[in-house]
């Protein structure tokens, strides 16, 4: 089978101008506004007590003041229903410019092209239901304790032998959170005199979990595998600052589907410089695991990567599985060590009891070991869904980025303005979206994130498709040129 990489697009050198420009409006009038107010001397801009530094940072509150505060109806949108196909959207109202939105007590029936629902298993009538309410009596809500203490079930010790051997390794360790999966599952894995080579775009639990472990961190640019070369011979040739001495360990850091990009790693040749020159690879699965790979797998399905030869495989259960929490899986040995040294066993609350049942009726589902052909039929329907609407958006002339088959479908904003705009004229056709900007992005880079579900028909996709073609002659944002465009896929 041949894989296909879309070519991404890049900002238009007009787009890139027209978005510095407007950003120099908004900080110079926000600083305008700023100026008067204090010469009012209103009680909200005055000093700190004397002595007392401020609470917050300026160049932070100014952001959230007069930017953020302009369009923050466009985020935090509470929702009153299963976060499936559809969804029931809260109503709410400005009373006032900076003040908390009231709600009117009206909800809005709108197709949910937002959340991380791909295979549909956070549907009201998902067939892992029966069985979670089962565990629910059987076990309450929560263990009331941490994994290393009494915070182990059954049901925990089940997740983590399936977890390891759908994933293809040895064995697991789950966490309770998928941030806290990175942030207190990798200062376990390597310290100081080891050296983490991290991808620019990766996720903030890994930039935050690699920091925190005290390894010296460097950035390779985003899937660029020449780079990543060069800076891995440095390393061997240079060795540790001033000592000049060899590193520990040498750990590349990827993910399988990068969350804002919509993209994957060139997974073959990273494996291969991993071996050429002695590296560990870990692999952030938490858009890719269950979502992309004949079987749902993963990146390692996907590309026909034999899993042993990745050190470290991570994923989130928050997505394909419909639960919470993520894992680790590796090595017996490095999942035992992990188990007695990482924070998230040893401080933090274990994962909730049913969203484990949640997870091994899902996996099992997925792979096939409920004795149906469902979870085959889930992971068509979400390729077919995601590949269709891919090529619909193309089709529209937007700027489109990503890759076939991935279920995160980009498509890029840039402007300030439009991202208010975009957002507003979507919730008014009755579309959920997502819409992300400066600092979850780069200052030029603004976009709406498009999140596919195989719980999404071609028809409502099509009505989605039909309704963002009205959206985009509004807002302006055809950066690129109507095409037909044929299905390339994997």
């Amino acid at each position: 089978r041949k894989l296909f990489v879309m070519e991404q697009p890049t900002i238009t050198w007009f787009a890139a101008l027209t978005t510095y420009f407007a950003y120099g409006i908004l900080i110079f009038a926000g600083h305008v506004r700023d100026f008067l107010r204090r010469c009012c001397k209103e009680p909200k801009y005055a000093p700190p007590p004397k002595g007392m530094p401020p609470l917050v940072s300026d160049n932070m509150d100014f952001y959230n003041r007069r930017l953020y505060h302009r369009i923050h109806d466009c985020w935090n949108r509470p929702v009153s229903s299963c976060p499936g196909a559809w969804i029931d959207v809260m109503e709410r109202k400005s009373v006032g410019y900076g003040k908390p939105l009231q709600f009117t007590g009206k909800t809005k029936r709108c197709l949910n092209l937002g959340s991380y629902n791909y295979l549909g298993f956070g549907d009201p009538d998902s067939p892992t239901k029966p069985a979670v309410l089962k565990s629910l009596q059987h076990y309450s809500v929560a263990t009331s304790s941490e994994r290393s203490a009494l915070g182990t079930t059954a049901l925990h010790v089940e997740t983590e032998e399936l977890v390891a051997r759908y994933i293809g390794k040895e064995a697991s360790m789950i966490f309770g959170m998928g941030f806290g999966t990175n942030s207190t599952g990798i200062p376990p894995l390597i310290g100081k005199g080891g050296l983490i080579l991290s991808d620019d775009m990766n996720h903030k639990s890994i930039v935050i979990g690699a920091r925190t472990s005290g390894a010296k961190v460097r950035v390779f640019q985003h899937n660029d595998v020449e780079h990543l070369e060069e800076l891995i011979r440095e390393a061997i040739v240079d060795g540790q600052p001033k000592t000049h001495r060899p590193w520990t360990k040498i750990l590349i850091m990827i993910e399988g589907i990068y969350s804002m990009e919509g993209e994957m790693p060139p997974l073959q040749e990273i494996v291969r410089l991993k071996k050429k020159y002695g590296c560990y690879l870990f692999i952030d699965e938490a858009h890719s695991v269950g979502a992309v790979g004949p079987n749902g797998r993963g990146i390692c399905d996907y590309m026909q990567v034999d899993p042993s030869d990745v050190d470290i495989l991570m994923g989130t259960f928050t997505k394909s599985f419909g639960a919470v929490g993520g894992y680790i899986a590796g090595d017996k040995n490095l999942i035992n060590y992990i188990r007695k040294r990482s924070a998230g066993s040893a401080y933090s609350a274990s994962i909730s009891p049913p969203a484990c049942q949640q997870i091994i009726s899902a996996i099992s589902i997925i792979a096939g070991e409920d004795g149906t052909d469902l979870g085959k039929t889930k992971l068509r329907a979400l390729r077919e869904n995601a590949n269709y609407f891919r090529k619909r958006m193309m089709e529209l002339g937007v700027h489109v980025l990503g890759e076939w088959d991935s279920p995160v479908v980009p498509v890029m904003l840039y402007n300030p303005a439009k991202i208010p705009a975009f957002s507003r004229e979507c919730y008014k056709r009755n579309l959920a979206v997502v819409v992300v900007g400066f600092p979850a992005t780069s200052l030029l880079l603004s976009r709406t994130r498009f999140c596919i579900s195989a719980a999404h028909t071609i028809e409502e996709l099509e009505d989605a498709a039909q309704k963002i073609d009205e959206v985009c002659d509004l807002v302006g944002i055809r950066y690129g040129s109507r095409r037909q465009v044929g299905r390339q896929a994997h």
